[in-house]
């Protein structure tokens, strides 16, 4: 299909950019399910469009089509009886019609103000007869137009986002650190804590950590460290009479840190780079909160 992304393609993408009005997909048959998965992802991608059943149109359908929207129909053949009705009503409402067809020597294509070429060589069917690689490459020049209309649009992932609130894509693009932490408590400890005191803030704050802060000159709270399990165990091992250690004997200096308005996917990514579970959540270095990676899975984001 590559060779076929040619002028009219061009013209057709200049076209759906700059209407005023909506996209209206039309077909019949197989190319009627390819239309309407193109509005979808028409829609999804900031281009509004909308699902006109060829038979339907010419029985009160043609009610959809406003003075400013672009008509698309969709055929193989371009020469259907249905499609060979509904095309001269659509000229006469002067809608600009661009056909995505099979058939550049057809009914539709002679009438069409622009014409997509989807022709192919043959279907991978058997019998050369079920629509297959002739509805394959409608769905290829329909992505191709969505992606290139993207590209205009300079359409980015938060717009993305807007469109797709619900589900893990969804919270991949929007959610953010702040959504998540908030339920978790708040796990500190100072630097002369004992090892015992310690541990008992880890346990009972759930989080498998705390956060060693302590204050500045301005007595404001800094952080200084982080306690893990890891360090826990660490300490286990070199120090023969622990009773005596404090939480900055222990800590792990110059923690992982992210501000609450980060995307959590971003925080995820963080947190698979160094290899740990949990990311200190800091605003301009004032400690909020953890952020733990039982977080993001409860939410389903990986």
């Amino acid at each position: 299909m590559a060779s076929n992304i040619d002028d009219a393609f061009v013209k057709a993408v200049e076209t759906l950019f700059l209407t005023k009005g909506r996209v209206i997909i039309t077909g019949i048959g197989k190319s009627a399910n390819i239309a309407t998965k193109i509005v979808s992802t028409f829609n999804s991608t900031g281009t509004p469009a909308i699902f006109m059943h060829a038979a339907d149109a010419i029985h009160g359908d043609l009610g959809i089509v406003q003075k400013e929207d672009v008509v698309m129909c969709i055929s193989k053949s371009g020469d259907t009886p249905e499609i060979k009705v509904l095309v001269p009503l659509l000229k006469d409402f002067s809608n600009t019609l661009i056909a995505l067809v099979g058939n550049t020597d057809s009914f539709l294509a002679s009438q069409a103000d622009i014409v997509l070429n989807a022709t192919v060589d043959r279907e991978a069917c058997p019998n050369n007869l079920a629509p297959t690689s002739s509805t394959t490459a409608q769905l290829v020049m329909g992505d191709a137009l969505a992606v290139a209309l993207m590209e205009c649009r300079n359409f980015s992932a938060r717009d993305f986002a807007r469109f797709h609130p619900g589900g893990a894509l969804g919270k991949k693009l929007y959610m953010r650190v702040d959504d998540l932490y908030r339920e978790n408590e708040r796990p500190v400890v100072h630097p002369d804590t004992s090892l015992r005191e310690t541990i008992l803030e880890m346990t009972s704050k759930r989080l498998g950590c705390t956060v060693v802060t302590d204050k500045d000159g301005d007595g404001n709270e800094k952080i200084l460290g982080i306690i893990c399990d890891g360090d826990l165990r660490r300490m286990m091992e070199e120090h023969p009479d622990p009773d005596k250690l404090r939480a900055s004997d222990i800590m792990t200096p110059n923690p992982k840190t992210v501000p609450s308005h980060e995307y959590a996917v971003k925080a995820l990514n963080i947190m698979r780079a160094n290899s740990i579970t949990q990311l200190i959540v800091s605003d301009e270095g004032r400690y909020l909160g953890v952020l733990h990676i039982h977080d993001i899975l409860r939410e389903g984001i990986i």
